[in-house]
C-alpha cells in the first residue's frame, strides 16, 4: 500500500527531471525522435509498442539511464541500440528533449480507453483449478523492472513456474482477486493487465490513462479502480473483463484538479480509499450493493501524499510530505482527530503493525532520515525511534515471525537489512545479502517459514531465508527483483504485509 520506491525517487528528483529548457531549439531532435522513435512511442509521446516518452512517465527513470537506453537498447525488449545511428551529442539532446514538457500535452479520454481494450484469450476455455500442483495460496508473483517481466515462483520449492513479459515500468504492486486467482497489473503508462493463476495466461488488458499511479480491487472481486497522474482522474473498470464502467473527474472541493496519488481498498468497509495529490481531501468510495460511485470526500489539514490503515480500518494515519508529523483521521466521522509525531518523511505506506505486549502497534520507515517511527496505535503516541543505518523505505513481517525487516534503500548503505525484534524494538541482527549492492522489500511465504529478500541489481537475485534460523536457503539470479507478492498473504491482508 501506498508509493513505492522509485514513485519515492521521484518526489525527490523529478523537479530537476522535468523543468523546461526554453532556451534550447529541439527541433532538429525531434525530427530524429520523427524518424526513429514515432513508430513505437507515438506521435504525441504517448507510446504505443513502446511506453510514453513524457516527463510525467520517465519521472523514475533518472535522465543517464535513459541516455543508456537510448544507447545500448534495452534487454529483453524492443528498444533497439542507437550508438551507431546517433551521434552522444543527439543522444544528450534526445534525452533533454523526453525530459522537457510538451507544449500541447496529449490527452487520454474514455474513447481512448474503450478503444484499447483487448481481450487476450476466451474466458470460456479457462480451467476453473489450477493446472499445476504448486500451492495457489504460496504462489509469488515477482515484478523484474530490470526486464520488464513477471516471474511467478512456487512458495514451497522456490522455483519459476512460468515467465513472461510485463508492460513498462509495472508500478504499484500488483493486486488480486478475492480468491487468489486473478493478479492485476497497472504499468506506469497506464496499462491495467489481469492475468490468470490457474491457467498462467493473459486475459485482458486496457489502457486506462498515460501516466497511472497504481490500482484496487474490490472486496467483492466486482471492480477494479485505477488512479491516474494524467489525466487526473479514476478510472473504474469490471474486474471480469476489464472493460470500463466510468471514468471520474478528480475535483476538489475548492474546485482544484488534482492528480491522484494512490487507490487502497478497505475491505471490512467495503470501498476504495483514494489520496488525492493537489488538494486537502481523501475520498471514500463504497462499492456496497449497487454502487453509483459518488465520492464522499474527507477534508484533510493537510496534504495527503501518503497513509496506511490501522488494521480495523477505522483510522487513517497520514502524512504529507512537507510536514513535520502526521494526522490521524477517524474514516466514519471523516474528521482529523489528533496528530502524530512524525519526522523527516516517513513512508506510512510501507508501514506495518503487530501486537507487542497485547497491543497494536505500527512501525513506519523513513525516506529522509535513518530511522524508524513505532507508535501505539491507541494512544497515538510515539513509542521510540529506532536508529537505522539510512533512509529506509519497505517494511515487512509475519505473525509468526519475531522480527520486523526493514532495509536501508536510500543511502550509501543500502546493502544492510535490519531485523528489528517487535517485543524489544531493538535491531536484533543486521544482514548483508550481496555487500555493495541494494538489498530491499522482504515477503514472507504465506506460512511465515521462510522469506524472500530482493537485491536490486542488474546482476541482483531473489534470496530465501529460513524465517527463524536466518540462514540462505537458496539464491535466484535475477536482474532488478523490484517486489514480490505472496498470493495468501495479500488476499488475506496478513499482519506485516503492506496493503
Amino acid at each position: 500500500m501506498g508509493l513505492k520506491p522509485l514513485a519515492a525517487l521521484t518526489l525527490l528528483g523529478m523537479a530537476s527531471a522535468a523543468v523546461a529548457t526554453d532556451n534550447i531549439d529541439f527541433s532538429a531532435t525531434q525530427k530524429l525522435y520523427e524518424e526513429h522513435c514515432t513508430v513505437c512511442h507515438g506521435a504525441q509521446r504517448i507510446g504505443g509498442a513502446g511506453p510514453a516518452l513524457l516527463p510525467e512517465s520517465l519521472g523514475r527513470i533518472k535522465k543517464p539511464e535513459a541516455n543508456k537506453a537510448i544507447s545500448e537498447g534495452r534487454p529483453a525488449s524492443q528498444m533497439a541500440a542507437y550508438k551507431d545511428i546517433l551521434s552522444p551529442a543527439q543522444i544528450d539532446s534526445m534525452v533533454e528533449y523526453l525530459y522537457t514538457p510538451i507544449e500541447n500535452p496529449p490527452t487520454w479520454d474514455d474513447a481512448d480507453t474503450r478503444a484499447s481494450h483487448r481481450m487476450l484469450v476466451d474466458a470460456s476455455t479457462l480451467s476453473e483449478t489450477p493446472l499445476h500442483q504448486a500451492d495457489p495460496l504460496n504462489l509469488f508473483v515477482v515484478v523484474e523492472a530490470g526486464t520488464h517481466h513477471v516471474t511467478i515462483l512456487d512458495g514451497d520449492k522456490f522455483e519459476p513456474l512460468t515467465r513472461f513479459q510485463s508492460h513498462f515500468a509495472l508500478h504499484g504492486g500488483p493486486k488480486f482477486s478475492p480468491d487468489g486467482r486473478f493478479v492485476y497489473f497497472a504499468s506506469r503508462d497506464g496499462w491495467v493487465t489481469k492475468y490468470d493463476l490457474y491457467n498462467f495466461t493473459m486475459v485482458a488488458e486496457t489502457r486506462v490513462g498515460l501516466n497511472t499511479r497504481n490500482l484496487a480491487v474490490s472486496n467483492d472481486g466486482r471492480w477494479v479502480l485505477a488512479g491516474n497522474y494524467l489525466p487526473g482522474n479514476l478510472v473504474l473498470l469490471n474486474a471480469d473483463d476489464l472493460t470500463l464502467v466510468k471514468s471520474i473527474p478528480v475535483i476538489g472541493e475548492d474546485g482544484t484538479a488534482s492528480r491522484v496519488s494512490a487507490v487502497y481498498t478497505a475491505p471490512p468497509r467495503d470501498s476504495f480509499i483514494v489520496a488525492l495529490k493537489d488538494t486537502k481531501e481523501a475520498w471514500e468510495l463504497s462499492y456496497a450493493g449497487t454502487p453509483d460511485f459518488t465520492p464522499r470526500r474527507i477534508i484533510a489539514q493537510d496534504f495527503l501524499d501518503d497513509f496506511s490503515f490501522t488494521p480495523d480500518y477505522r483510522y487513517l494515519l497520514a502524512t504529507s510530505r512537507k510536514a513535520h508529523g502526521g494526522q490521524v483521521i477517524d474514516l466514519d466521522t471523516g474528521k482529523s482527530i489528533t496528530d502524530i509525531p512524525l519526522p523527516g518523511m516517513p513512508h506510512l505506506g510501507s508501514g506495518i503493525y503487530w501486537k507487542r505486549n497485547g497491543e497494536w502497534v505500527f512501525a513506519t520507515p523513513n525516506i529522509s532520515k535513518g530511522l524508524i517511527s513505532v507508535l501505539d496505535l491507541k494512544t497515538w503516541k510515539l513509542i521510540k525511534e529506532i536508529p537505522t543505518e539510512g533512509p529506509g523505505f519497505f517494511m515487512r513481517s509475519h505473525i509468526n515471525s519475531k522480527y520486523a525487516w526493514t532495509d536501508v534503500f536510500f543511502g550509501s548503505n543500502q546493502e544492510a537489512v535490519h531485523l528489528i525484534d517487535k517485543q524489544t524494538l531493538e535491531i536484533a541482527h543486521t544482514l548483508r545479502p550481496m555487500p555493495g549492492k541494494n538489498a530491499a522489500h522482504v515477503e514472507f511465504t504465506n506460512d511465515g517459514s521462510h522469506l524472500i529478500l530482493s537485491v536490486w541489481d542488474t546482476e541482483g537475485a531473489l534470496i530465501v531465508y529460513d524465517a527463524k534460523t536466518l540462514k540462505e536457503v537458496k539464491r535466484i539470479p535475477m536482474n532488478k527483483p523490484s517486489g514480490k507478492y505472496n498470493v495468501g498473504n495479500k488476499i488475506e491482508f496478513a499482519e506485516g504485509t503492506s496493503h
